[in-house]
């Protein structure tokens, strides 16, 4: 039997964080931020410093496109790019006073965003939810 568009939970999941990411590009619009730079600053702020391998990792991202995103961050005077002494291939990120600044605009909107995403659903099921998303994940790895 022939599965309906509905029955895919990948389309499923690919359609909220299309509108997820919809509606937090909205909320970032006005302070030149994408949803993907979002995500570098967000790092940033938790722990200034990191190099571009690191995040990467993290956001489970190519190297290429974080080091594409890090340069557009520097070029609006978010960041600043430095190589590492040890090892000239990697290189680390720093914030800017600017970049500073826009944490405290950002981190807000953010966190409220996550509050609203998460409105009426239990820390249990989140727990859950994160659990299957990961083994989603491991299934295609």
């Amino acid at each position: 039997m022939k599965l309906s568009l509905e029955d895919y939970i990948s389309i499923q999941i690919h359609q909220t964080d299309l509108q997820l990411t919809s509606y937090i590009k909205s909320k970032l619009e006005t302070f030149n931020l994408a949803p993907e730079q979002n995500l570098i600053m967000m790092l940033l702020w938790e722990k200034d410093g990191l190099s571009q391998y690191q995040i990467a990792e993290k956001l489970r991202k190519d190297k290429t496109n974080i080091a594409r995103m890090a340069s557009n961050l520097e070029k609006k005077g978010f960041i600043n790019r430095n190589s590492c002494d040890i090892d000239r291939r990697s290189v680390k990120l720093f914030l800017t006073e600017k970049g500073r600044e826009l944490g405290e605009s950002i981190i807000p909107i953010s966190e409220r965003f996550n509050e609203q995403v998460c409105k009426g659903i239990t820390k249990d099921e989140l727990q859950i939810l994160e659990s299957i998303l990961k083994k989603m994940r491991k299934n295609v790895e």
